[in-house]
């Protein structure tokens, strides 16, 4: 991830007991010191992120999973599948989550055993949700507690991973008369069925009522927070006061989802959403919708798709400043400008959206090289559809596709700027009614009752432990095995270590406490590269069912070369019903593994996972929300931390893909890999090349060289002693057909770990026997040739300027 601070100082510990009022102080004099600039912290071409630790003073390095696994306190090898009754929905009243038990713990702090993971704002800390009352104390009480008798929460102990927080707010209307203050780990999550609603006093004092980032670290490292099912208000509010309902300068492995803002109508003054208070890389903000408002969401940073964004009556609905913009399914009414592209400075796609009662659907400005790209596809507007520079550019509907930018075409290295229409042939398999498809909101399985929900901690003669150092491989899969169809599997925050591949079977629906529920590695049976064993086993070859994942963690708790952490096989009768939602991976970097302790070497030396996800030719599966990360800094202390993993996510379905805001980043053979795939539908790819690699240290295939399959490139087309050649590849696309990939993203920031001067990698996307390719909107930092075919660069940065480096609008090949 990239890191916008020149560097990460002495972090500042706070004092044990925060009061609510300190909260606010502190929160103000940090946000009102600054004025906001849209454009303000997009970063220099020069910029390159710092390396630093974050210090966690409260972990528990006793707990080492690698060195003193315990055994299972029974094992159900084995087990043949009782008789359960087939889940089917029931439509309750409450959400199950409210009811259940959460037993879970943060397994590596020191007092787990005196910390509260889930707390429930109104039944634990007193909030009042009548709407009679100020509310925003209570809720900031249950957002600060930490162990009884303990540091708070915010206190700067616990680094990144150790304070997880899911503050529960039941229905109702909740009055703020101040401002809410979230740190790492913290999730603010509602009743999807009925969303509670934090409702501005007439008199609120603040300029946000809502402020996301942890103020004791950069925005680029505030990851694991996260806000859903809510409705956020400021409709008491007089219309010019200057007001933000949330500020979100957050970055990767983070969810804002299923949040409703409701402003005063065309006001001018209130902002749903900014990221205003320091630098960020953010991956995706879906379903969000914004009723009134001087802007819905006003963005600075590197990076976002925004999936499902509904305006009406808000004057500009989304001004994202930024490199490269998704919009993916979007909708604008009874506004001035549906979407200011005027702070885009590398390239907007707009996908499957519409406009009505607009004066703009979209404003940009002139371009004759990369910069300013613009592409829509399928977008349905009256009036004024594109104006550059103020000219009405497109008038009425866009049937298929408007590239405004670079444009090449098969395999021709002479590319140019255009503002034309053309063709894009989507694969039917992956339409709904005319559109990509996507889901609605991440899934919350209200659509069951509690009785439907079975807690994994808590099924009698199958412990399970999730204390991250007792193996729980074997009654895990009993239990999944038991109740697969039957139940919804949820798994309490802990980490869950796994000795044995777990297998998820056909009909399973698990749901983990979000950011604080992990899947970790252990032992000899991910030991050998040259035949790797999968951690999670999504389905068998062949099946055919539902699988849906949500809110997990995967990860390693060893230095394992031969884990594969995660492959998919099943596909589903009906898009989406395989599906992983808000779940990352984290490789190192964290506590509780030997990963963060032991890597400080070279890369050769911590070969530390073969590959992060695997999506097999047999599988069909949508993934939302989804940052596979090899660590380059420590989030809980301040260790070296140079690893080597393998891959990053390897595609070879073709039954159809989704993949709807991924992020890959630092791993050594590639980020993206596209082997004999077929029906690929991925809006927003973003990644970074490994930090260690380029001169001065071992050329890529190394350390991998010995153990490479098939699919892997083998960097043959490197010159003997080019260095920059044998670095990761962003993308490679072999024997494929019928991709169809928008806004993909590549930075490339060091050689050997140190600075470097122009140029920093040579190569960026590897194309091979491939067909039916579109690729929209590619952009590289740093990077000399976006895309190659053989010996052939079909375009360079240099050529294509745009951006924080270089944009291709579009690249048809083949097609």
């Amino acid at each position: 991830m990239a890191r916008f601070v020149a560097s990460l100082l002495a972090l500042p510990l706070l004092a044990s007991a925060i009061s609510v009022d300190s909260i606010v102080a502190r929160a103000e004099t940090q946000h009102n010191a600054q004025t906001f600039n849209v454009n303000e912290f997009i970063p220099s071409k020069s910029y390159k992120p710092a390396q630093s630790g974050i210090p966690y003073p409260l972990k528990d390095e006793s707990i080492k999973p690698w060195v003193d696994l315990n055994e299972p306190s029974s094992t159900a090898h084995g087990l043949v599948q009782a008789s359960c009754t087939p889940l089917s929905a029931n439509n309750p009243q409450q959400w199950w989550y409210a009811n259940i038990t959460h037993n879970g713990q943060s397994s590596f702090m020191s007092s787990k055993n005196d910390y509260t993971v889930v707390r429930n704002v109104v039944t634990d800390f007193g909030a009042d949700n009548t709407g009679a009352t100020d509310a925003s104390k209570a809720i900031q009480n249950a957002i600060n507690a930490g162990p009884s008798g303990g540091s708070a929460r915010g206190s700067g102990n616990y680094g990144t991973t150790g304070q997880p927080a899911i503050v529960y707010i039941p229905p109702g209307t909740y009055l703020m008369s101040g401002s809410l203050q979230l740190y790492v780990g913290t999730v603010l999550v509602g009743d999807p069925i009925n969303p509670p609603t934090l409702k501005a006093s007439s008199n609120f004092p603040n300029d946000h009522i809502i402020y996301a980032k942890d103020p004791n670290f950069g925005g680029t490292i505030n990851f694991y927070i996260g806000i859903k099912n809510l409705v956020i208000d400021s409709t008491a509010v007089n219309a010019n006061t200057s007001l933000g309902l949330l500020d979100w300068t957050v970055s990767q492995a983070t969810q804002l989802a299923n949040v409703v803002f409701n402003m005063p109508d065309y006001s001018t003054g209130h902002v749903g959403v900014t990221s205003q208070y320091d630098s960020n890389s953010n991956v995706i903000l879906n379903d969000l919708t914004f009723n009134g408002g001087a802007y819905g969401l006003k963005l600075s940073g590197q990076q976002w798709i925004l999936k499902n964004i509904k305006t009406n009556g808000t004057t500009t609905g989304i001004s994202a400043g930024g490199f490269s913009i998704t919009c993916l399914a979007c909708s604008f009414a009874n506004g001035a400008t549906g979407i200011d592209g005027t702070v885009v400075s590398g390239s907007l796609t707009v996908i499957d959206s519409t406009g009505s009662s607009l004066g703009n659907f979209v404003t940009g400005k002139s371009s004759t090289s990369g910069a300013n790209s613009i592409v829509l596809e399928n977008v349905v507007n009256e009036g004024t559809t594109v104006s550059i520079d103020g000219s009405a550019t497109v008038t009425g509907n866009v049937a298929d596709t408007w590239v405004y930018g670079s444009l090449y075409s098969s395999g021709s290295s002479s590319g140019g700027h255009v503002s034309q229409d053309v063709s894009t042939s989507r694969a039917a398999s992956l339409l709904t009614d005319s559109k990509y498809y996507t889901t609605s909101a991440p899934p919350s399985f209200q659509e069951y009752s509690v009785d439907q929900v079975i807690n994994v901690k808590s099924v009698s003669g199958l412990p399970v432990n999730g204390d991250g150092i007792t193996d729980d491989s074997a009654n895990i899969n009993a239990i999944l095995k038991q109740y697969a169809g039957c139940k919804v599997i949820y798994f309490p925050a802990g980490t869950y270590i796994l000795n044995d591949t777990v297998t998820i079977p056909a009909g399973s629906r698990i749901y983990g406490d979000a950011y604080a529920t992990a899947f970790s590695a252990v032992g000899e049976n991910f030991y050998n590269p040259a035949a790797p064993t999968t951690m999670i086993q999504v389905g068998n070859p062949g099946d055919t069912g539902v699988a849906q994942i949500v809110d997990i963690i995967f990860t390693v708790a060893d230095v394992l070369q031969g884990c594969k952490l995660v492959e998919v096989n099943i596909a589903g009768q009906n898009p989406g019903d395989v599906g992983i939602w808000n779940s990352h991976f984290r490789i190192g970097g964290a506590a509780g593994s030997k990963v963060e302790t032991n890597c400080g070497g070279g890369p050769d030396q911590c070969k530390a996972a073969w590959g992060l996800i695997h999506l097999t030719n047999t599988s069909s599966a949508y993934i939302e929300n989804m940052w596979g990360w090899t660590a380059d800094h420590d989030l809980d202390g301040n260790n070296g931390q140079t690893i080597s993993t393998g891959r990053g996510i390897l595609v070879e379905a073709t039954k159809g893909t989704w993949l709807v805001g991924t992020a890959m980043e630092h791993h050594t053979l590639y980020q993206y890999n596209y082997n004999n795939a077929q029906n690929v539908f991925s809006a927003f790819q973003q990644s970074e090349t490994p930090y260690w690699q380029g001169p001065g240290n071992v050329a890529t295939p190394n350390p991998w060289a010995d153990s490479l399959i098939s699919s892997d490139p083998d960097f043959s087309n490197c010159a003997s002693g080019d260095a920059t050649c044998t670095m990761a590849w962003f993308e490679r696309i072999s024997g494929s057909s019928d991709l169809f990939l928008y806004n993909g993203m590549v930075w490339a920031f060091f050689n050997n770990g140190g600075g470097c001067n122009g140029d920093c990698q040579e190569n960026a996307v590897d194309i091979s026997n491939s067909k039916s390719l579109y690729i929209y909107g590619q952009q590289v930092k740093s990077v000399t040739n976006v895309f190659v075919e053989g010996s052939n660069a079909i375009a360079t940065e240099s050529s294509n300027s745009g951006g924080w480096g270089g944009v291709v609008a579009a690249y048809l090949h083949d097609s």
